[in-house]
């Protein structure tokens, strides 16, 4: 496919953007495929999909239980079981592992609240929260079903066109979501970036933890986004941790000193630091000094 995965907003189309039809979706990159309902790579996500009616897919607006591909004849109907290594399941499976946004797009035939009269509408960015097996009838024959949580993360906002992934240590504007609460939104581009310059091991014990996509790693703040702290999204600001030490070291059980020698008494050694990645010690005092180690 020529045409270049593109995760997160895409320039110039904002969320309540009607299509036509699904052939305006391509030239962008918005939704790259006319005869699927996700556009997806197998080995870096999916980042959209079209709800139109075509599987009871469970609408809320704000959660989604979307149905996975596959398993169907040329006809449409459905012969057999959906299986996790269709390229399409699996690029869902690897956003949600890596926390990737996904645009969501409905089709007048979903049966929705927002669904158009006629074409197509963007519903804004989603998060793939889980995935699961279902058992579903389709007449007098029962089929297993991948299915995906989707979570809606807020309305009428906007973000940079994602670019390829680079070591960028440069500050980044914190971006905001604003739902039913007002929480921060991290950067997913960097911290994707920190998780594959140390290949999904954590930076503490080195564990890397096996998924069905590969391997799962966290992207961890040194300094806390958000009010009171005000950390950036930056690669300067950013671990990758595996979730037991991303916990301990959010709730202060640890700590890191200049040298990167971990200290507190429960994890003894160094951090494994890259010589590509550039950590900010001015964050790494914060951190101290918040957890009172210094």
């Amino acid at each position: 496919m020529a045409r270049p995965i593109i995760f997160g907003e895409i320039q110039g189309i904002e969320e309540g953007h009607l299509f036509d039809g699904r052939k305006e979706m391509m030239p962008t990159s918005f939704h790259r495929v006319w005869g699927r309902g996700i556009d997806s790579d197998k080995k870096k996500g999916a980042a959209a999909v079209v709800l139109s009616g075509g599987y009871k897919d469970k609408d809320n607006d704000d959660v989604i239980i979307y149905t996975g591909a596959g398993g169907r004849d040329k006809n449409g109907k459905q012969i057999e079981d959906q299986k996790w290594s269709h390229n399409d399941n699996y690029g869902l499976i690897i956003s949600c592992d890596r926390g990737l946004p996904v645009r969501v797009i409905i089709g007048h035939k979903h049966k929705s609240p927002l669904s158009p009269k006629s074409g197509y509408i963007y519903a804004g960015l989603y998060y793939i929260d889980s995935y699961w097996d279902e058992i579903e009838s389709f007449g007098d024959k029962q089929f297993k079903m991948c299915k995906f949580k989707l979570v809606y993360t807020g309305k009428n906002t906007s973000r940079p066109t994602p670019e390829e992934i680079e070591l960028d240590h440069s500050v980044r504007d914190k971006k905001r979501r604003k739902g039913t609460v007002m929480r921060i939104v991290r950067d997913t581009q960097i911290a994707l970036t920190v998780k594959e310059l140390y290949n999904f091991g954590c930076q503490v014990c080195g564990i890397k933890i096996k998924t069905k996509s590969g391997f799962y790693a966290e992207g961890a703040h040194i300094k806390p986004l958000g009010k009171q702290h005000n950390g950036d999204d930056s690669l300067k600001n950013l671990l990758c941790l595996c979730p037991n030490h991303h916990v301990m070291f959010d709730k202060g059980t640890f700590s890191i000193s200049d040298d990167l020698s971990l200290i507190g008494g429960v994890e003894k050694g160094v951090l494994h630091v890259n010589e590509k990645h550039q950590i900010d010690k001015d964050n790494l005092n914060y951190h101290r000094k918040s957890h009172g180690y210094d």
